[in-house]
């Protein structure tokens, strides 16, 4: 009884709270216990003041729950009365001080809703503090609310922000890494050399406001002749002249300029005298209907002169892509002369005995190029071969004419790569193609197809308009073009043959070619269409029905250049005889115009497999926008179009992909001026 009387007295702490009206009746009953859990001890930020207050306290026992705890307060009358709690009812972070180790400084309390009511909380708490007795304030116990697991919360909190703050400043600086080695990369490869400052096809780096003084100038020639036409037909002769003379000057100005960097420093002077004299006549001349007749008359004017030079342009360009370069003309001249005086011609009939059996053999991988241009050629066999990786089994079947024979022969005697074969051939030595076997053949000496080439009722060729100018390209009327359909007869002992134009480049390998799986299709190729493009009916009458009753108008085109023939197929199916059935058909040109793709893509309807894009890109001789990475990676890539890499019409931007496979340094090249 005594040893629980002395734990009694010593825990029996009088704690003194300085009550705060918080609106409302309170009932005394239950004022300890609300009185109580309102208030919280502010949290000392010192941690140091925090451990050593925690040292000294004396923690709750849960086996003294039933103690009870007098608390002194003043209701909101201001009159002071007493309450009980026990002391199980007190949170589990309370802590009872020892009055032995009571510090000094007050503990200042706030109540726990104070951030919602804190109008007069500091008064009320002051004025009670200062009604309590010496002896009530040494037994008021030090009431400590953070607690060691908030602190280590607190802690880690502040370590991960820490951390996070370093995260974020170190992708801040990856980021800023990358942008400036983007930057620096781009700069290196920005091409900042002016090609020409006037191209038919588009301009280079040049401002959209390079030309602005030279257009206003151009437009103010339009408006002064316009004013003039009604000074003279009103009889302003004054006027007249003088606005014609300002005409005159404006052109003399512009002269051949084409920016306004062109122009003369006069420009500007001018370009405001003439605007003075425009002023002039707008004041005394001007009539809206009268002008808006004159306008009309120029504008109509102008569209005919548009339409003549759009024209005179495609004709141009046809003209530019058929005709042969002067340097490869040179060319072929240098090489045929001395074919024949070197005794090329006597050398080959032994060298073709000893090559014959790999000429033969369907193990290898053989290639069939058509063509009359020696340096393309030679540009296709270098890149097969520089790109082959076992180049000793790949054979290059070359066919040419009786013009270009010698000088093809004489290149590749000289130029052959050192582990291919090559065989050289004239088409004039096939003597079962002929006009009584080959549709083609026979058609090409009609009289209606000569008249429809040559056009011999029309005195210009510009007159017809640029309907036909593509087909009047001597290649369509070439039996090397439409060899390709005689290949099993050409070479009646091979499987599989690739066949290959000569405006293209290889990249890479095509032995994987060989190995692909047809599914008992004749002819491998690249599909070319896209959405409605590229598609049967660009290419054929379908409003014929012969076209429409036996083909799909919305069948995928595909593109000669790059195709794999599975020969075997080719014969079991008889593939030429249904080339020469609808070639028959077409004598009359109704089916489909010139040219050896619409008889292709009938011949080989439902015959052809798509193969991987990759292997084929099209396009590198008339689209400027070609996606880079696509050319880059593909296996070949194709010069179709007009803009072949040997002329100068090439876009320069895709002709290295063409001329790092020319020996620019072979003596011939070198004597016929045929550079870089």
């Amino acid at each position: 009884m005594t040893t629980f009387s002395t734990c009694a007295a010593f825990l029996s702490l009088v704690v003194v709270l300085h009550a705060v009206h918080v609106g409302g009746a309170i009932l005394e009953s239950q004022a300890p216990h609300r009185e109580l859990k309102a208030y919280r001890p502010l949290q000392d930020n010192n941690l140091q003041e925090v451990y050593a207050s925690s040292a000294a306290a004396v923690h709750y026992d849960p086996d003294l729950k039933d103690v009870n705890i007098v608390a002194t307060y003043s209701d909101h009358y201001g009159n002071i009365r007493l309450g009980r709690v026990k002391m199980g009812d007190l949170s589990p972070s309370w802590v009872l001080e020892n009055p032995a180790y009571q510090v000094s400084r007050k503990t200042k309390v706030i109540p726990r809703d104070s951030f919602q009511n804190d109008t007069g909380m500091e008064d009320n708490a002051s004025h009670s503090t200062t009604n309590q007795t010496d002896e009530s304030e040494n037994q008021f116990p030090n009431v400590d609310f953070a607690s060691p697991a908030k602190l280590k919360r607190q802690i880690l909190r502040q370590e991960r922000r820490g951390q996070r703050t370093l995260e974020l400043i170190r992708q801040e600086k990856e980021t800023d890494e990358q942008m400036q080695e983007a930057a620096i990369q781009k700069s290196m490869s920005f091409e900042n050399s002016v090609i020409g400052k006037y191209s038919i096809w588009r301009r280079d780096y040049e401002s959209p406001n390079a030309d602005a003084i030279l257009k206003l100038m151009r437009d103010q020639i339009i408006m002064a002749k316009a004013y003039a036409n009604i000074a003279k037909s009103k009889n302003v002769t004054n006027l007249y002249v003088f606005l014609m003379q300002q005409c005159g000057e404006n052109k003399r100005v512009i002269g051949k300029a084409t920016s306004d960097a062109d122009l003369p420093s006069s420009a500007l002077d001018q370009a405001k005298a003439m605007g003075h004299a425009l002023s002039l006549a707008k004041d005394e001349l001007y009539d809206c209907h009268e002008l808006a007749k004159k306008f009309r008359a120029i504008l109509q004017s102008t569209e005919r002169k548009v339409d003549g030079l759009k024209k005179k342009g495609t004709f141009l360009i046809q003209l530019a892509a058929k005709t042969f370069p002067k340097p490869l003309h040179c060319l072929s001249l240098q090489l045929a002369a001395d074919y024949f005086i070197l005794g090329f011609n006597e050398e080959d009939a032994v060298k073709e005995d000893v090559s014959q059996k790999k000429l033969e053999d369907p193990s290898l991988y053989h290639y069939a190029i058509f063509s009359d241009n020696v340096l393309a050629t030679s540009v296709v066999v270098n890149s097969t071969v520089l790109n082959a990786k076992e180049p000793q089994r790949h054979v290059f079947h070359i066919v040419t004419d009786k013009l270009n024979f010698g000088a093809m022969k004489m290149w590749f005697s000289i130029n052959a790569p050192a582990d291919a074969t090559i065989q050289v051939e004239n088409i004039n030595d096939f003597k079962w193609l002929n006009s009584s076997y080959c549709s083609v053949l026979r058609q090409l000496e009609s009289a209606r197809l000569k008249e429809y080439y040559f056009k011999a009722n029309h005195p210009s060729s510009i007159s017809a308009g640029a309907d036909n100018l593509k087909y009047r390209n001597p290649k369509y009327l070439s039996m090397l073009n439409h060899l390709r359909f005689y290949l099993p007869e050409v070479y009646p002992k091979l499987e599989k043959i690739l066949f290959l134009d000569d405006d293209i480049v290889v990249q890479k390998d095509l032995a994987p070619l060989w190995e692909i799986d047809m599914q008992g299709k004749v002819n491998g190729a690249v599909e070319t269409c896209k959405e409605s493009f590229h598609r049967f009916d660009k290419y054929l009458n379908f409003s014929n029905p012969k076209i429409s009753e036996n083909f799909d108008a919305g069948a995928c085109g595909w593109a000669f250049g790059m195709n794999m023939f599975d020969l075997k197929e080719w014969r079991k199916r008889n593939i030429t005889g249904i080339y020469h059935y609808w070639q028959d058909l077409n004598e009359d040109r109704t089916l489909w115009k010139l040219g050896s793709l619409p008889p292709g893509l009938i011949t080989f309807y439902n015959l052809t497999y798509a193969m991987e894009r990759s292997w084929h890109v099209l396009g590198l001789g008339y689209d400027p926008a070609l996606n880079q990475t696509a050319i880059e990676n593909a296996a070949v890539v194709h010069y179709n179009g007009n803009y072949k890499p040997w002329l100068g019409l090439a876009f320069a931007k895709y002709k290295p992909y063409w001329s790092k496979y020319v020996e620019y340094d072979n003596p011939y090249l070198r004597r016929c001026d045929i550079n870089e």
